[in-house]
């Protein structure tokens, strides 16, 4: 099953399981979705179940997206009302015109309100780099948002990811932030039987290890854990055996999983697409100095990230700033200090 049909499969079924759950958006029902990702879904629930939102677009001043403060400001007084919306952004980069919205208003009322008000909506859309669309429309907010307290944050990897995270962020009491990712839609991924029921989900807050290691860890979300896999299957030739854990869940984080694993190989690098200052292997690198792990540590702790610059537009820029199998794997090489 593709990601896309995951991530479709995943709303379908909740839209028929529960009478509140809305989805609206840009293009998401007559249109199918600018990625395909809901289609047939507004032919089959019809339009107050899948709702097109006003698309506008500011000749000269900037760009698409005047429009996603307010959508979501509906979306989110909708979930103040007692009804469940699925926000689409057509890019999370679009959502910084309703940064607002997310955090000021979904993110802390629950807690202003004294618990009282709970706010029941997933965002969600591709998160990260896409390919040739430069700076204003690559870049990765799961270091942004995973800031936030009063968020959920997940960052799926898989079909079977998508489908389950995206159930359970539907189905959580919170606002829940679901980063997908634009380049892996059409990615195609073995389904579990368990995975094809209505009833599955995925526990947001706990990661995955997707596979044992003695030598070292590699930690990553979204897409960078295909390459991790990519470079633990190289490494393995040169017997180096890497233990490959996909975080699925941003905020809250997983630690200890994290924790024993190093504990295990005694050597960590961590994988990202988003800039390295304040990013997510930064403040998993954190988490291991303040844990126990730290004196089971035989070398430091290297990072491997999005260049720090924003995103060329050229394609060969484009290829270099971002990581690739070839840096995770000359990364372990140093961090084990082998040629």
């Amino acid at each position: 099953m593709t990601v896309r049909d995951a991530l479709n499969s995943a709303m379908d079924e909740e839209i028929q399981r529960d009478e509140r759950v809305f989805l609206l958006g840009e293009e998401v029902a007559l249109y199918d979705g600018a990625y395909k990702v809901s289609r047939g879904l507004h032919a089959k629930h019809g339009d107050k179940r899948v709702i097109d939102t006003p698309i506008t677009e500011v000749i000269i001043v900037i760009d698409t997206s005047i429009t996603e403060m307010g959508f979501a400001g509906i979306a989110v007084g909708a979930a103040m009302a007692g009804l469940v919306p699925v926000c689409e952004f057509m890019t999370f980069n679009f959502s910084m015109q309703a940064i607002d919205q997310v955090i000021n208003s979904a993110a802390k009322t629950f807690y202003m309100s004294a618990g009282t008000v709970p706010v029941p909506i997933t965002f969600r859309g591709p998160n990260g780099a896409a390919a040739g669309v430069a700076a204003q429309h690559s870049q990765c907010f799961a270091a942004w948002y995973s800031h936030c307290p009063g968020l959920k944050v997940v960052s799926p990897f898989n079909s079977e990811d998508c489908k389950g995270l995206l159930k359970s962020a539907i189905r959580d009491p919170n606002p829940v932030v679901v980063l997908e990712n634009e380049i892996m839609y059409g990615s195609s991924f073995e389904m579990s039987d368990e995975a094809l029921s209505p009833d599955f989900v995925i526990p947001i807050g706990k990661c995955k290890i997707e596979r044992q290691g003695k030598h070292v860890t590699l930690v990553s979300h979204s897409r960078y854990v295909g390459h991790c896999l990519e470079a633990a299957n190289e490494l393995a030739g040169k017997g180096v055996e890497c233990e490959v854990i996909n975080l699925r869940t941003l905020r809250p984080l997983d630690e200890a999983p994290i924790i024993q694993s190093v504990m295990k190989t005694n050597h960590l690098v961590t994988v990202e697409g988003g800039w390295p200052q304040s990013g997510i292997g930064a403040e998993i690198c954190a988490k291991i100095v303040e844990s126990p792990a730290f004196n089971y540590l035989d070398a430091p702790i290297l990072r491997v990230t999005g260049a720090d610059v924003p995103t060329p537009y050229a394609k060969t820029l484009e290829d270099c700033a971002f990581p690739q199998t070839f840096n995770i794997v000359s990364s372990v090489k140093k961090v084990l200090n082998i040629p």
